[in-house]
């Protein structure tokens, strides 16, 4: 049986609606709760609430399940890709598949087919070597190129690997600082770790050579900007002379997401959870400051600090304060901790577009409304980050 699309994303609607009011539900029974002269009314209540909760929930995931399709539908365009790029490339390349039953919205299939082309072009030309190479190095003639999906607590997580020449740390740091993109000061306290994340900085390419494949420096920040757009991650590791591996993280739809409800200024906002690393209250006596930026040391390791309310034109408070809340985020393979007024709980929250007039927002995923009736504004830590650097 066939659903037009229109009918499910209208029937995501009105759950996130209902979620909305389940949520309000919930605040009505904590406002009346020791009410004496309301208890018996307070319990039916409570008892109601709990059963529209279980309700709306079971129709939550069987909406979702409605609009999930198996990668398949995406993963299945991709062996005549990789053998046309190594036909091109003069290559031998064994391209394995796995994972083509794993569920994902949609509407993030139709978004991460552009990044994982970008992935999977670089594996071939960048990745692996030629068969002359790879004999005089003792491997296998025919490289290996593999793309694997998973469904891993909550999210699915998509791996490109290969078995080539892998990523040279000192190689990036190098056309890195040639190019401008970072200065030698700056390369030197860099661990392999945030090196081999350089290669995601737009105009960076380390290729010997451009060609109709690869090596323009474009494509891996696109990779990047795309999958934060998502409110998704990527992750790289490597071995030189054995391989690459890129791990990107997804959620498993963009209409509902858990977040930290934060309160900065009189304002709500809602950082996704899966953006959240951990919260710290740090003292006023902890904060210091290093050049223009201001930082704390959290178990040994420095953690840059940024006001919440300072990235969005606010003013900030950094003298009023004994102490700071902090909420730890991951943004671009390094954690920073956004200051915030503070801490209003953690709850599943409906997305709701900015809408057309608005527009894409630096910073901004786009908003929520609470159950009280309230607007809160869900930040986009990737971008929210960026913003941060333009303004700077």
């Amino acid at each position: 049986m066939r659903v037009d699309v229109e009918i499910l994303d209208n029937l995501m609607n009105l759950v996130g609606e209902l979620v909305i009011d389940r949520t309000h539900l919930n605040q009505m029974v904590g406002l009346l709760a020791g009410r004496e002269d309301l208890e018996d009314f307070e319990q039916e209540l409570g008892r109601t609430s709990q059963h529209i909760g279980r309700v709306s929930a079971l129709l939550q995931e069987e909406i979702m399940k409605a609009r999930m399709l198996p990668v398949e539908t995406l993963f299945k365009k991709f062996p005549r890709l990789v053998r046309d790029l190594a036909q091109k490339a003069g290559k031998e390349i064994e391209f394995d598949v796995s994972g083509q039953e794993t569920e994902l919205d949609r509407l993030v299939i139709e978004e991460i087919g552009d990044p994982l082309i970008h992935l999977l072009r670089n594996a071939v030309d960048h990745g692996i070597e030629g068969a002359e190479e790879r004999r005089q190095k003792g491997k296998n003639p025919v490289g290996r190129v593999s793309l694997s999906a998973r469904a891993e607590e909550g999210r699915i997580v998509i791996e490109v690997a290969d078995d080539g020449r892998g990523i040279d740390a000192e190689r990036v740091k190098r056309a890195a600082v040639e190019k401008g993109l970072v200065s030698p000061e700056a390369v030197e306290h860099l661990d392999e770790e945030e090196a081999l994340r350089l290669i995601l900085l737009p105009g960076l390419s380390t290729a010997e050579r451009v060609s109709d494949i690869s090596g323009r420096g474009v494509g891996m920040d696109v990779v990047r900007a795309n999958l934060e757009k998502l409110n998704g991650t990527i992750e790289l590791s490597t071995e030189p002379g054995q391989g690459s591996r890129f791990t990107i993280r997804l959620p498993l739809t963009l209409a509902i997401l858990r977040a930290l409800l934060v309160s900065q200024e009189g304002e709500i906002y809602a950082i996704p959870l899966t953006a959240v690393a951990e919260i710290l209250k740090i003292p006023a006596a902890e904060v210091r400051n290093l050049g223009t930026h201001r930082v704390t040391t959290v178990r040994e390791r420095v953690l840059p600090l940024e006001s919440l309310g300072e990235i969005f034109a606010r003013p900030a408070r950094w003298d009023e304060s004994s102490s700071y809340v902090v909420v730890v985020v991951k943004t671009g393979g390094k954690q920073v901790g956004l200051v915030v007024d503070g801490l209003l709980g953690e709850q599943e929250v409906v997305v709701k577009s900015l809408g057309s007039i608005l527009g894409e927002l630096p910073g901004l995923y786009g908003a929520t409304i609470l159950g009280d009736g309230r607007v809160a504004l869900i930040v986009d830590v990737g971008g929210l980050w960026r913003l941060r650097r333009e303004a700077v």
